[in-house]
């Protein structure tokens, strides 16, 4: 009896010492998410205004995704602009020449500074690409997608 009290207390501890590790693994995730995500702070946006130099939908250098060279009074300026899939399924179309209007931070990247946008205007249409806290905001594509389909006729 007394044995099988011992394997029972050594099987508790090592069950407490496991969830123990794997609980301060979860904590040091979640820090360091949070210190990212506390990185964006919508006190300290900005807004650009400038014409469109360059434009790409799918940049190789990070953040990856659509990206854009604005020229503004101050100069030229690399900003990121979320999710390519966003842009596209909202019908918001970049092209060069194209005269946008961008509200967002300058964030530290590992080398440098890099511009990314929360909003992103052109004319009178209006895109949130990123939420408050800084995350790119991502197309979720309806799920009945025949239900999502005009159906069409005479009103």
């Amino acid at each position: 009896m007394e044995k099988i009290r011992t394997g029972a207390s050594i099987v508790t501890l090592v069950g407490i010492a496991l969830l123990c590790s794997l609980a301060a693994a979860q904590q040091k995730s979640s820090t360091g998410s949070h210190a990212s995500l506390a990185a964006y702070d919508v006190r300290r946006e900005v807004t650009l205004i400038g014409t469109v130099q360059a434009y790409t939908s799918a940049s190789q250098t990070p953040p990856r995704g659509p990206h854009a060279t604005l020229l503004t009074a101050a100069g030229s300026v690399d900003v990121q602009l979320g999710n390519a899939q966003l842009l596209a399924a909202n019908h918001f179309t970049i092209q060069t020449g194209d005269t946008l209007r961008i509200i967002g931070e300058n964030l530290a990247s590992g080398d440098g500074t890099q511009f990314v946008a929360r909003v992103v205007q052109k004319g009178t249409q209006a895109l949130i690409v990123r939420s408050v806290r800084g995350i790119p905001l991502s197309y979720m594509a309806p799920r009945d997608a025949v239900a999502a389909k005009p159906q069409g006729g005479v009103l």
